[in-house]
């Protein structure tokens, strides 16, 4: 039942982002930082989503991107993103999709991410391994960054920090490995676990970004951690998410200890 109403939950959202997408006349407005926009379809992905949930688990906990924390005395917590990669849904752009993950007791146990535009539904259960649409997923066979394939994104609001995005960013480029920004982390991810990239940095994400995500890479044989190499959280900022084969080293590029 509680995979069910994930799937249905996250089919409903996806509906919304499909039914709104190239509309000429959304409703767009600004959050935190150049650029940051949440519009009409976020909130009605949402609505659609949080229905769907309530239906069936009345009192677990919700975490969403769009209305913050909906708390229950609850062991379950459900995180969602209705529109993850809202800037490219906005323009027209079909990387964009619906996030949502189920965590118990601290610990994430199920993930969906949905992207309707082109067909692919990413689905993870801890234990269980990850699929598209329905099919077994497994991250690459790459064992050196040099010749991986990889993709990152770049916060809002910039962090000015030592080795902060466009250090690393330039780091890697400067090497001639090719780095991708597609602006949804929850694609990004998916993309990793499906084996298209080999890794995934990023400084500054919020728990709805990765919740799904994160889990999805795990499950297909991937690592996942933050940039001191610790078991990764997604209520911390940072992300490195890879097939594991390349992870040690990521982490020296990140830090700077390589170049």
């Amino acid at each position: 039942m509680l995979q069910e109403t994930l799937i249905n939950a996250t089919k409903a959202g996806a509906a919304v982002l499909a039914q709104f997408f190239n509309q000429k006349d959304l409703k767009i407005s600004n959050k935190e930082g150049v650029n940051n926009l949440v519009t009409e379809a976020d909130h009605a992905s949402e609505k659609a989503i949080i229905e769907t949930i309530r239906a069936t688990f009345a009192d677990h906990y919700i975490l969403s991107e769009e209305s913050g924390e909906l708390v229950m005395d609850s062991t379950y917590k459900w995180i969602i993103d209705p529109i993850d990669g809202t800037v490219n849904f906005a323009n027209g752009i079909p990387i964009c999709c619906v996030s949502v993950a189920i965590e118990k007791d601290g610990k994430m146990i199920h993930g969906a991410v949905y992207n309707p535009l082109i067909n692919e539904f990413y689905l993870a259960e801890r234990g269980n391994g990850a699929s598209l649409n329905g099919k077994p997923i497994h991250v690459s066979d790459k064992k050196e960054v040099a010749s991986s394939c990889l993709v990152t994104g770049f916060p809002y609001t910039y962090l000015d920090i030592p080795n902060g995005p466009l250090q690393c960013f330039e780091r890697f480029i400067r090497k001639g490995i090719p780095v991708r920004r597609l602006g949804s982390a929850a694609i990004d991810l998916c993309w990793v676990a499906a084996g298209r990239f080999d890794g995934f940095y990023e400084h500054k994400l919020q728990a709805w970004d990765s919740a799904a995500g994160f889990l999805m890479v795990e499950e297909a044989g991937g690592t996942v951690t933050d940039f001191g190499n610790n078991y990764y959280s997604p209520y911390q900022p940072q992300i490195l998410a890879t097939n594991g084969k390349i992870h040690a080293e990521m982490l020296q590029w990140i830090s700077g200890d390589k170049s």
